[in-house]
């Protein structure tokens, strides 16, 4: 065989496709370190089911502190930085 031609010997067969038989592949190719590679769901974090939801990016040292007080008051982050919005509209009127 010449180099140009390398791949005209290579015949399309049929592959069986019984559940024994896809089940003894699968078997197999876990047994050799393959996994499954059927899709997943999309990765990262779910949807909220809340609209207008905000993930600001603040300072750590803001972050830690607004993280504290919220454990502390019992509350979420985002219920402590709605508390803080009206705070703040108060002010500014």
């Amino acid at each position: 065989m010449n180099g140009s031609n390398r791949l005209a010997g290579l015949k399309a067969r049929p592959k069986d496709t019984t559940v024994a038989e896809v089940r003894r592949v699968d078997e197999v190719g876990e047994a050799r370190g393959f996994l499954d590679r059927t899709p997943r769901k999309k990765p990262g974090r779910k949807p909220s089911p809340r609209t207008y939801q905000l993930h600001p990016k603040v300072f750590p040292e803001v972050g830690e502190a607004i993280a504290n007080e919220a454990e502390r008051l019992g509350i979420t982050q985002g219920q402590l930085i709605e508390m803080m919005w009206e705070e703040y509209q108060k002010l500014a009127r």
